[in-house]
């Protein structure tokens, strides 16, 4: 069972990208993050939302061309 709240390594392996491209992602502002103390924390419902928007974007995009 998927956490609700991954740090960002389980964030990272959930989002089938290395810990090191999360972490880039996070500080130019295009994943959905947030911090708890001094970590990086992600809400699986937030980022279920977010990949959904961006697949919707990515077809739009697609089919203008």
């Amino acid at each position: 069972m998927q956490k609700e709240v991954m740090n960002i390594r389980e964030a990272s392996q959930y989002l089938g990208i290395s810990p090191d491209t999360l972490y880039k992602y996070v500080y130019s502002d295009r994943v959905p993050a947030f911090k708890l103390g001094n970590r990086w924390r992600f809400k699986k419902t937030i980022l279920d939302s977010w990949m959904e928007r961006k697949s919707l974007q990515g077809s739009r995009t697609r089919h203008r061309a």
